[in-house]
This record gives structure tokens, C-alpha cells and sequence, in this order.
């Protein structure tokens, strides 16, 4: 899928190989990595297998990924993503990572209020996920502002460098799922007598 979003202060365009070089900045700083599933990339040819291999994905329908170009600027400043889409269980999985000159600033929180709209609108999906390592405060609070609920942890769930990771799964009921659930019904007080 091939679709463009616009944000108050951010184009999100289909990704492309040839944004390998200013996403490199973003996949192979340490620090930005920190909390990712895998470490960061060795080199800016790795970078591009990894943007190419999302493409083919976004291809087939699987997924979609986006640029974050901030206006002004022809260089992504990070992605975001809807991965693992499903269209028969209408629910998907959201990503995203900036480059750190652009942390703090709602960045993140801009893209992904936009990513969120389009998973319920465009594509009528009814729930989305998102996972985090355990301790990575910033992503926690970002989904909390969206309305994520914690959803429980996946122990043990990433291998990385040696060591094994604990990942926290988190869960966003949308709109039309919300709508279409049964809906809880309150016990009718009981009339107060008056013998």
C-alpha cells in the first residue's frame, strides 16, 4: 500500500531505498536502538536490505511504512509504521523511531495520532497493538497518551546481544469494535420500601 498522511508540522510518505542514508542516521545510532529488537545496523547497505525488505512487505499488503519528513526538510527525521495488518481480524501493529535531535518535541505522538486515524477510517480496523521492551518510558507514555491500555508482558521475548527481553504488549480498541460490543448493563436498584 502506497498512501501519504499529512500532520500539522509532518509529511509520512511510503518509505523508500532511497531514504536508506537519512534513516541510517536513526537505525544506527545506539542510542535510539536502545530499546529495539535488534541492535543497531552496521552499516547504511544494511539499512537499505532492511528498507527494501519493508517495501516488498508493503507490497503485498502486509504492511505499511512510512518516511517522517518534517516540513521544510527533505530528509526523514524516522519512520512509523502499521505492520502484521489483518484484514479479517481488522487489527494491525504500530511502530515508530526518531532520529534523537528530534525527541521531545511530539514528533512521535503527531505521526501516530494521524497513523491511528487511518487504521480506523481508511482501513476499518478495530484494534491495534504495539510493544515496547520493558523500560522504555518514553514509548509507554506516548501509547498511554493515545490511549493504549497495558495489555500484559511477554517474558523473555526478545533475544538480543546476548541476553534475553522482556517486552510489554499494549492494545487499542477502536471506535467501531467499541461500538459493536455487547454492552454491559447495570443491576436495577432494588425500590426502597417503605413499611
Amino acid at each position: 500500500m502506497r498512501v501519504t498522511l499529512k500532520t500539522p508540522r509532518m509529511t509520512l510518505r511510503p518509505m523508500r531505498v532511497s531514504d536508506a542514508d537519512a534513516l541510517h542516521a536513526v537505525w544506527g545510532d545506539a542510542e535510539a536502538m536502545r530499546y529495539w529488537d535488534w541492535p543497531p545496523m552496521e552499516s547504511v547497505e544494511v539499512t537499505r536490505d532492511v528498507i527494501r525488505r519493508q517495501c516488498e512487505d508493503a507490497h503485498e499488503g502486509d504492511a505499511i511504512y512510512w518516511s517522517m519528513i518534517l516540513d521544510g526538510r527533505r530528509a526523514p527525521i524516522g519512520a512509523c509504521d502499521l505492520s502484521d495488518i489483518d484484514t479479517h481480524h481488522r487489527r494491525a501493529e504500530v511502530g515508530y523511531l526518531l532520529a534523537r535531535p528530534f525527541w521531545g518535541k511530539g514528533y512521535a505522538l503527531e505521526a501516530m495520532r494521524v497513523v491511528v486515524a487511518y487504521a480506523t477510517n481508511a482501513l476499518k480496523l478495530e484494534r491495534l497493538s504495539a510493544r515496547t521492551h520493558t523500560g522504555n518510558d518514553r514509548s509507554t507514555a506516548l501509547l498511554k497518551t493515545l490511549g493504549f491500555k497495558h495489555e500484559g508482558t511477554l517474558r523473555a521475548y526478545v533475544w538480543r546481544e546476548g541476553t534475553r527481553r522482556d517486552c510489554d504488549l499494549y492494545g487499542l480498541l477502536l471506535p467501531r469494535s467499541l461500538e459493536d460490543a455487547p454492552r454491559a448493563t447495570r443491576p436495577r436498584r432494588a425500590k426502597a420500601s417503605s413499611r
